[in-house]
């Protein structure tokens, strides 16, 4: 799929950046974003926050309800009525497939996220058989302001716990509806970061998939060798499992009230966002097939 024109707006990015045919060698990245021999090099435009390129998100999400009729996926509407938040499904083909609950664009100065999901739309003949959920924008006024948080300042994202916006409430109430899940992945960007990572959240010591998602990404986007990341000790290159405990937390991310009410087995999949859009696009949809895969596959 082809991200550049009008849903992109490159600001101080070059065209070529956000073209979805960039090919990046796995390899890791040090701390200090070294270009990678025959990669796509660091933009270096994140100084005290994401500077890189936004997309417009009325068009992406016309796109993405197009390409979800044409593939065979029904159609919600998030409440509240406005704004206009799709909400996706696609029944399994086989009985006892994988229920899989996927979700991005919860913080507006994070537009990989979005992206990816309309590709996995646009593709969806290639994911494996399961049961998907598949909410490609739960901030859209975010996204279009290209802001981290919801234009009320309260960041979506931290609001799980007791909702104070009426998105969050909504969304919540959406996610009660659903049956219990297998999996969960949640598309995210990080603007500090050194390259692709991911959060696992394991309630109850299911087989871990981290390992091999990382595996996936590296061979499209660099991975994030730092022994910290986001203020967190790695337990392996590219991977944070934090305690889970969410009553240590006041306010919860939606990993979170997933984890302890719909699904113990999580990813917060981290795209590095200071890397042109089509790299993060590919890493996020890398990950994601890949988890639905290993999922998928018997035995």
């Amino acid at each position: 799929m082809s991200i550049a024109g009008p849903l992109v707006n490159p600001r101080r990015t070059s065209a070529e950046a956000v073209g979805s045919s960039i090919s990046v060698p796995g390899r890791g990245c040090s701390p200090g974003g070294v270009p990678h021999a025959g990669g796509v090099q660091r933009l270096g435009l994140n100084r005290d926050g994401y500077r890189g390129e936004s997309i417009g998100i009325d068009g992406l999400l016309d796109r993405c309800v197009a390409a979800a009729a044409a593939n065979g996926w029904g159609c919600q509407q998030l409440p509240p009525a406005q704004p206009h938040r799709p909400a996706f499904h696609r029944p399994a083909r086989r009985t006892g497939a994988p229920r899989i609950y996927i979700s991005a664009g919860i913080h507006g100065d994070e537009p990989a996220g979005p992206v990816a999901a309309l590709t996995l739309l646009e593709s969806s003949a290639t994911l494996p058989d399961a049961d998907l959920w598949l909410i490609p924008c739960l901030n859209p006024e975010g996204i279009r302001r290209n802001h981290r948080s919801h234009p009320s300042g309260i960041d979506l994202n931290r609001d799980y716990r007791d909702p104070r916006s009426p998105e969050t409430a909504g969304h919540v109430d959406w996610l009660r509806s659903l049956p219990r899940l297998d999996l969960t992945l949640l598309l995210h960007e990080d603007w500090e970061s050194h390259g692709f990572y991911a959060y696992e959240l394991n309630g109850v010591g299911q087989p871990s998939l981290a390992r091999q998602i990382v595996g996936a990404v590296r061979r499209v986007c660099p991975i994030d060798g730092s022994p910290l990341i986001d203020g967190r000790s790695v337990s392996e290159p590219g991977i944070i499992r934090p305690d889970f405990d969410p009553e240590v937390r006041p306010e919860w991310p939606e990993a979170l009230w997933l984890g302890v009410h719909k699904c113990p087995l999580g990813y917060t999949l981290e795209a590095p966002s200071d890397w042109p859009l089509g790299v993060r696009v590919q890493a996020l949809v890398a990950a994601v097939h890949e988890a639905i895969a290993r999922l998928s596959t018997p035995g």
